[in-house]
């Protein structure tokens, strides 16, 4: 006997459609954004609890050992999906991994909430273990749902999409709690929307068929159904593609996950935030734009969800609409107290953050398009592309910081070449991340999915180990060579590598076999 893949019998082009798209997409759409809300609206906090001063609620931490703890958490995260995605593969099929592992974020967050040592620590492990659990499982689902892979580049942005709804939300909303309230407000409000989207997707289940279901023994000597033990030339030669990209996507986000670290404390400690006058009252007004059209956005695609599906999942549907009410009021309380504030405001370091999120949000849907299009690259000129425009954006935080002084610990810089960096980060991202994702599905053997899935958050890990030793060392750097310099480094690497992944299309088109 053995293991069948549990994609064989996946549902394709569910009906009902949802934007040209099984509506099972947008399920793991919301699944995935409160996810990502809980993941990015804690992570927006760690490093900022951990570096105030035991006064301000803090903790009183040096950014050097900030950096560090942010580096194991990060980086940790990304090396689970490995035991996660076997597990799946193996024994618990796509769908219970899922809901174990929302179960096991949903506890860690409460319990981080709490904010005693032992509380906080035991809260970080049990988010770990969620997360290996969750993040390439969910992942592997969307693969499922189509047969046609020429729709999955899209179908990968559209998800992307959701993650990036979540994370502009939790930045937003738990970053601006926990700065203005509480740190454990904020840590417990992410808790609440993880288990929120545990209840969403646990019971929508039955709309995936068996997709993601638990894997099935077959008969060995079914011989006309069994698929090869041993890897084909054609599959090694795939394989061989992924381990390229993963490569390539260390080096992408070494660079990019400086957000959370470096790009944070470069926010609060050198970028001038506070307004007045003038300049208050049209950062109010350009943050409740900011913050109302993507929730509307989002709200509009619930509803076509809720018209097509609420017959066949009404509890699924409630839950999600409990969510949404919950996060309108709370947007309306943000909105309400900014409008009330003094002709004074200062702007949360948290708050850059959302920008990478709100760029994805606006910008998602036209490069969707583009993938789709004739005029779609291959994936390794998009991988090419992608990490020239991170390199670009370090470039304006690098002039940026050109004037600070070598070794100073305060400065007061526009934040304009802040919001100049997310902007090209996120092109940048948009090019790598979610095509990355759809190259995982379309080059791995059906029986590897969840397993590869696993192995390309792996090259995560590496990346936000390596990243965060780097961001730990920021002093250092800034004492040697100067802010300016130290952002220097994040531009001429990713912009190298990106030269080198263009001289190497041909040779990875060449091993992909005719996947485009």
């Amino acid at each position: 006997m053995n293991t069948s893949s549990q994609l064989d019998n996946s549902t394709a082009n569910l009906d009902p459609q949802v934007l040209n798209h099984p509506a099972g997409l947008f399920i793991l759409f919301f699944t995935e954004m409160w996810e990502r809300f809980s993941y990015y609206g804690m992570r927006a906090l760690l490093v900022l609890f951990l570096i105030t001063a035991i006064d301000g609620g803090g903790w009183g931490w040096s950014r050097e050992n900030a950096a560090l703890l942010y580096m194991w958490y990060t980086s940790l995260v990304y090396l689970t999906p490995v035991i996660g995605g076997w597990l799946a593969d193996r024994f618990t099929g796509f769908k219970a991994a899922v809901v174990m592992g929302a179960l096991f974020m949903t506890l860690g967050h409460a319990s981080l909430a709490l904010e005693t040592q032992f509380s906080f620590y035991a809260g970080l492990v049990l988010l770990v273990i969620g997360n290996g659990l969750f993040k390439p499982n969910i992942s592997s689902m969307v693969g499922g749902l189509y047969k046609d892979d020429s729709k999955k580049d899209g179908a990968y942005t559209i998800f992307y999409m959701g993650i990036n709804a979540g994370a502009f939300l939790g930045i937003m909303l738990c970053g601006y709690v926990g700065e203005t309230v509480g740190w454990s407000y904020g840590f417990g409000l992410a808790g609440v929307f993880m288990f929120f989207g545990l209840l969403q997707f646990y019971f929508a289940q039955a709309v995936f068929g068996d997709n993601g279901a638990k894997p099935t023994k077959v008969n060995k000597q079914n011989t006309e159904t069994e698929e090869p033990v041993h890897l084909t030339k054609i599959e090694k030669d795939r394989l061989l593609v992924i381990g390229v990209f993963a490569l390539f996507v260390v080096v992408f986000w070494w660079a990019f996950e400086q957000a959370g670290s470096s790009m944070t404390i470069f926010a609060k400690d050198y970028t001038q935030r506070v307004l007045t006058g003038t300049s208050a009252t049209i950062y109010i007004w350009a943050n409740f734009f900011l913050t109302v059209i993507p929730i509307l956005v989002v709200t509009w695609v619930l509803g076509l969800l809720f018209k097509q599906t609420f017959k066949t999942i009404p509890l699924s549907n409630i839950f999600l609409g409990i969510s949404f009410a919950i996060i309108w009021a709370i947007i309306i309380w943000k909105v309400y107290t900014e409008f009330s504030s003094a002709g004074e405001i200062e702007i949360p370091a948290s708050w850059f953050g959302i920008l990478n999120s709100f760029f994805i949000i606006t910008l998602a849907p036209l490069f969707s398009k583009i993938w789709e299009s004739r005029y779609n690259p291959s994936g390794p000129a998009k991988f090419a592309l992608g990490l020239v425009l991170l390199g670009i954006g370090f470039g304006f935080l690098a002039y940026g910081a050109a004037g600070i002084q070598m070794g100073a610990n305060t400065a007061a810089v526009s934040m304009f070449w802040l919001i100049a960096a997310y902007f090209f980060h996120t092109t940048g991202e948009l090019c790598l991340s979610p095509v990355g994702l759809s190259y995982v599905s379309k080059l791995t053997p059906k029986r590897l999915l969840g397993l590869m899935f696993g192995v390309w958050f792996l090259s995560n890990f590496v990346a936000h180990f390596i990243g965060g030793y780097t961001a730990s060392s920021m002093d250092a750097i800034n004492a040697s060579i100067g802010l300016s310099g130290f952002f220097m480094l994040f531009t001429a690497i990713p912009i190298g590598a990106g030269v080198l992944m263009l001289l190497l299309t041909p040779f990875l088109k060449k091993r992909m076999h005719g996947i485009h």
